[in-house]
């Protein structure tokens, strides 16, 4: 699979498999439940499955390879012997050793918050596969990205950052039409930075690389909507949806797959006409 895989946007449905993630930790945590709700989303029309065994919130301590490939391995093979094609499915993991097992299991992209900082050969691994990979920018750590995070220039710093990511993967072999950008929402950011950065995602989309955007019921609204707690901001997700749409973005991760499925295909049917 090479991105962009249609014409449409793509909708990326998220499958903790974790006890601690920030929004859903603890929910999917046993292969039977994660393999349902992985479905669930199928129908609901998500394209892409983004499975993960380490939590990335703001504080959260690392999980080992071993740990990680014990929480993937079978609910990657049991999605896709039930999926077949029908879906794509992605491993959230920034190791190298969790990434082959979770291709090998039935995988077919990579999502690496850390853009190959933390494994470099997850880029050897992503060339040998032949498979996509999303780089994504994050200041710092789980553990410490949301300590006081400074930018000079925070869309232009991202922006060069990501761009110099890009010529890594592809010097390490990976092939341009294999790598998708994101910025990284609330990952090392104020609310401030995730604001610039919504308003901002066209100076990404014109790097001419497929954008994924991942807003998803991240804290920044909470504070725009009167506090409300991360599983009521479907609606904010959905806007944010909408501003991706009509910026160019092409991937869009969420929890909530079928409102911000009608949200994105609404948004790109007036997008279409108005062009």
């Amino acid at each position: 699979m090479t991105f962009p895989s249609k014409d449409c946007p793509i909708i990326m449905g998220i499958l903790n498999v974790t006890p601690d993630s920030f929004s859903d930790g603890g929910r999917f945590d046993e292969s039977r439940t994660a393999v349902k709700h992985a479905l669930e989303m199928m129908y609901e029309g998500a394209d892409i499955i983004d499975v993960g065994g380490e939590s990335t919130r703001p504080g959260s301590e690392r999980v080992n390879a071993e740990e990680q490939i014990l929480r993937i391995a079978d609910a990657i093979k049991s999605i896709r012997e039930i999926a077949l094609e029908e879906v794509e499915i992605s491993i959230d993991t920034t190791l190298s050793e969790v990434a082959e097992a979770a291709i090998d299991s039935g995988a077919s992209m990579i999502n690496d918050v850390s853009a190959g900082n933390d494994d470099p050969q997850i880029l050897e691994l992503a060339a040998d596969k032949n498979v996509p990979i999303i780089l994504m920018h994050m200041q710092g750590t789980p553990q410490t990205m949301q300590l006081k995070p400074v930018y000079d220039d925070v869309v232009e710093d991202i922006r060069a950052y990501l761009l110099e990511r890009v010529e890594i993967a592809i010097a390490a072999g990976i092939k341009e039409d294999n790598i998708v950008i994101d910025p990284g929402i609330g990952f090392g950011k104020t609310q401030v930075h995730n604001m610039q950065l919504m308003s901002s995602l066209e100076r990404f989309v014109d790097t001419g690389l497929p954008v994924l955007l991942g807003a998803s019921r991240k804290r920044f609204m909470s504070a725009i909507c009167e506090g409300v707690e991360s599983d009521e901001l479907v609606g904010a997700t959905c806007a944010t949806t909408v501003a991706g749409v009509n910026a160019g973005v092409q991937i869009f991760r969420v929890h909530d797959v079928r409102p911000n499925r009608q949200a994105a295909d609404v948004a790109w049917a007036l997008k279409a006409e108005c062009d």
